[in-house]
């Protein structure tokens, strides 16, 4: 055992990294999560440094490290990039007392940063003893909770000796790994055991010596509601290999978590009635990152193909000439739905139900309002706060019973999840005082199971 595996306390310590791209990125989106106090030092910083540094989450230094900057700090990490800068401010660090990590760089580290699977609060962490630049630390962080390699062996080490010789970093040598971890490795062990592990082994790497790098490509995955237990497999897997993840606003921070440490995360937030990235751009930057070579994850809240404008970035990404493919995700209805304990369609109330939106790109959208006023349809309305008022106007000037049950579920799934029992008649003024912030969907026609089962209950009892 060469490291020694430990964890280290960092409540209020001082750690310096020296960096401002991609690398340095990787490692403060793992710090952030501590409590240490974090001092970047870079010249061309990354938006998300200038934006943590912004929010007060570490403290930032426009300028190249110098001497006495590393004085007091526990952990120190050259993410430069630079050969020639790292190994200048590892010897700073170094001769000031830090422990000193140079990013891919093992031989010339005093410690590793291992993969980490985070259940807070259990941490595990895994790493490998394996040469400079051949960790398949990446894969194990985010699939290490629900798959285990087989125990490394001769072969294995063989493997990360060879890759660090023959596979430029990046893209390549990732599906290596992960076409040798999760489906050529395990198979060839089960059907033939060591023997066959090793032959395998040896196909596996001629194979990607020669083999191109892979196209773009980009993956439209539905995030869910918000709870990352809902996630699908497939989008976590999707998450597992993307280079980029282009997300929304309602993609909560649990599921961002669950990328790819060195995935470059870009917010496309959108917002109703409010300043956002419009379409136009959005669709810019998935078919640029694709163009540049790059496995683009476009992740949306609910599932994409629900008022998601997914067929306007499809179309996008058609017209360049780059592959797609959809996973579909839980949209918020079903979620919401469950919250209530109710069924969007029951037997004797509705045999349909509609999903509608509360506006479109011209405003307040316009329905089949004299049909879903009659008496029992359900509908799931969709970005419906701000058109509450609207939407309680035309129903009822198309007939609808002004008691007609209406129920609002606002983040649903989530820690801070809340439910707004009301009819038709209060619903404005309801939505008003309860002063809702967070993605809400609105029901009409359903109340929450207890709600309905106490308004069966009276009006049997005035029957």
């Amino acid at each position: 055992m060469k490291h020694f595996p430990i964890f280290v306390a960092l409540e209020g310590r001082r750690v310096v990294l020296s960096g401002g791209g991609d690398a340095a990125l990787a490692k403060l989106r793992l710090l952030l999560k501590t409590e240490a106090a974090i001092h970047v030092y870079a010249k061309t910083p990354a938006p998300e440094i200038v934006t943590w540094a912004d929010e007060a989450r570490l403290t930032l230094h426009r300028r190249t490290l110098a001497a006495g900057d590393c004085e007091g700090a526990t952990l120190f990490y050259a993410a430069d990039e630079d050969a020639t800068e790292d190994a200048r401010t590892a010897a700073l660090a170094t001769a000031e007392g830090a422990l000193v990590n140079i990013v891919d760089n093992l031989s010339d580290s005093q410690f590793i940063t291992p993969a980490i699977v985070d259940r807070d609060p259990v941490t595990v962490a895994i790493g490998t003893e394996a040469r400079p630049r051949s960790s398949p630390a990446p894969l194990s962080r985010s699939r290490g909770a629900a798959a285990r390699p087989s125990r490394p062996s001769g072969a294995h080490r063989q493997a990360f000796r060879h890759a660090v010789d023959v596979l430029p970093m990046g893209r390549r040598r990732r599906d290596y790994w992960a076409d040798y971890y999760f489906r050529q490795g395990p198979r060839a062990l089960e059907q033939g055991g060591p023997d066959a592990v090793r032959r395998t082994l040896a196909s596996l790497l001629d194979d990607y010596k020669t083999r191109e790098d892979r196209a773009g490509h980009v993956a439209f995955v539905g995030a869910g509601p918000g709870d990352p237990e809902l996630l699908t497999l497939k989008a976590r897997r999707a998450l597992d290999e993307a280079d980029v993840v282009i997300h929304d606003r309602l993609v909560t921070p649990e599921i961002l978590e669950l990328a790819r440490r060195e995935a470059v995360l870009v917010d496309a937030g959108k917002e109703g009635f409010g300043p956002s990235m419009t379409q136009d751009e959005i669709n810019r930057l998935i078919v640029a990152h694709a163009e540049s070579g790059a496995q683009v994850v476009r992740l949306k809240g609910g599932d994409p193909t629900v008022f998601g404008r997914l067929d306007e970035e499809i179309d996008a990404v058609t017209e360049a000439g780059i592959t797609y493919h959809v996973v579909p995700g839980i949209t918020a209805a079903s979620a919401s739905v469950a919250a209530i304990g109710q069924s969007l369609t029951s037997r004797g109330r509705n045999s349909s139900v509609r999903f509608l939106t509360g506006h479109d790109t011209r405003g307040f959208a316009d329905h089949d309002w004299a049909a879903l006023a009659r008496p029992g349809e359900v509908a799931a309305i969709y970005m419906g706060k701000k058109s509450a008022r609207f939407i309680q106007g035309r129903l009822i000037m198309h007939g609808a019973d002004r008691a007609t049950p209406v129920t609002v579920i606002e983040n649903a799934t989530r820690p801070d999840q809340r439910v707004l029992s009301t009819t038709l008649d209060a619903l404005p003024a309801d939505l008003t005082a309860a002063g809702l912030t967070g993605p809400a969907l609105t029901f009409y026609g359903l109340a929450p199971r207890a709600a309905q089962a106490a308004l069966t209950q009276t009006k049997q009892e005035f029957a």
